[in-house]
């Protein structure tokens, strides 16, 4: 079964930094959306950034800047690299593949992401 296995949440202070990896199993590298996002607590699960089949990278507006996305095809991993972390990125973060053809779907268990004050 494919699975997207995540790593590198933690706990850091404001202006820190964390790199978030997805590992993902049972499944070979194609040209699909590899990204991630994140759900606060009371508030719906958001796009935070994404890489595209056609390698186009896509960032939230509030993490331009300061998050960087990459991914490794040979060992088909995604991670998300987070620089001068702000409280309010404080969220679960969560490994996506998105396969347009045919339609699937995947996603990580996600990780933890807190930023304190």
């Amino acid at each position: 079964q494919v699975q997207l296995v995540e790593s590198g949440g933690g706990l850091v202070q404001t202006g820190g930094s964390l790199r978030l990896s997805c590992a993902a199993s049972g499944i070979t590298y194609r040209p699909y959306t590899m990204g991630w996002y994140r759900q606060a607590p009371g508030k719906q699960r958001e796009l935070v950034a994404i890489i595209t089949g056609g390698d186009i990278y896509n960032y939230a507006d509030s993490v331009k800047g300061r998050f960087t996305i990459s991914r490794d095809n040979s060992k088909n991993t995604v991670s998300l690299q987070m620089n001068s972390l702000k409280p309010e990125d404080t969220a679960v973060y969560y490994c996506n593949v998105d396969v347009p053809w045919p339609k699937r779907v995947y996603w990580g268990q996600g990780t933890q992401v807190t930023v304190s004050s």
